[in-house]
């Protein structure tokens, strides 16, 4: 099983925005950071904000914030909001002509093994990923 980068990048931004909680961020910032896309990071921000993990502030010294406190923020959950779908395979889709799904016995296995999976990021939050600005290679204000 593989994240999609959409759902990666989703945690990088939670992540940074939790070591940033006494200011906002900018999608600009969090890119070069990173070393990614800043029109990516715009939809992951934009998906975020939508689903109530961040708050965004408009205009000139508008940014991004943490909508929730970081204990509040299970990492299941923010997978389950980004991830476009869990179908692990063809059995798991509604559309899905195994000849042999009637009988099979993987699909039951996969599906303990993906509740497993989503069971211990449940038990996890952002608050559990936090590392300090010098790990972003902040400097601390002089």
């Amino acid at each position: 099983m593989r994240l999609t980068n959409f759902s990666d990048y989703a945690l990088r931004i939670l992540m940074y925005a939790a070591v940033q909680s006494d200011r906002l961020i900018t999608i600009e910032e969090t890119a070069e950071v990173y070393g990614i896309s800043r029109a990516h990071l715009m939809k992951v921000a934009n998906q975020l904000t939508r689903a109530g993990y961040l708050k965004a502030v408009r205009g000139r010294s508008g940014g991004l914030a943490l909508a929730k406190r970081p204990n509040r923020i299970k990492l299941g959950e923010v997978l389950r909001a980004t991830e476009p779908d869990f179908t692990l395979v063809e059995c798991f889709a509604p559309e899905g002509n195994c000849l042999i799904s009637p009988r099979c016995r993987l699909r039951g296995v996969l599906q303990e093994a993906l509740s497993a999976f989503t069971g211990t990021l449940d038990r996890y939050t952002l608050a559990d990923l936090i590392l300090s600005p010098a790990d972003f290679g902040i400097q601390p204000a002089a």
